[in-house]
């Protein structure tokens, strides 16, 4: 998986995603990447921040954090490159051909800490610190999830 972090004169891009369970939440645009299909981490994410919001990133860096979590009790193990968008256009539109991101804006950073708070932690924390300390070289979060459902889930930062 990968995620994008582009950012424009009104703040960062950010989409709502409704989940399976029906609960909304926020995160930047990204998505599964097909790379045993052929398909490359960067063109994979511009594909999707493309289709979940209508922005055409022409020129990536990083990545700036890569987020690993595993959930032994649901037996998934997730891993998540995030870049930051160095050159972009188009207007914000939501078009996601999956159905599941229901919303997209650019939010100022002053807001992103509370429109991110129903976010799960391995999509808040390391952004929230990005936010915060505008780091360029690449960081890892790790983390442990248990429970076997998202309602009832910890999740410890390793």
């Amino acid at each position: 998986m990968a995620s994008g972090i582009v950012e424009g004169p009104q703040g960062l891009l950010l989409v709502q995603n409704r989940r399976r369970d029906g609960t909304l939440d926020w995160s930047p645009p990204g998505g599964v990447i097909e790379v045993g299909e052929g398909e490359s981490v960067l063109a994979g994410l511009t594909r999707e921040v493309e289709e979940e919001t209508g922005i055409v990133v022409s020129q990536w860096e990083g990545p700036v954090w890569v987020v690993e979590a595993e959930a032994r009790d649901m037996g998934w193990h997730l891993r998540v490159e995030v870049h930051r968008a160095v050159a972009f256009a188009g207007e914000v539109r939501v078009e996601d051909p999956d159905g599941i991101v229901v919303d997209a804006r650019f939010v100022p950073p002053n807001d992103c800490r509370a429109t991110l708070s129903a976010t799960w932690l391995p999509t808040h924390e390391p952004l929230v610190a990005w936010l915060s300390e505008r780091w360029t070289e690449a960081r890892a979060y790790r983390y442990r999830v248990h429970g076997a459902a998202r309602d009832a889930m910890t999740i410890v930062r390793l």
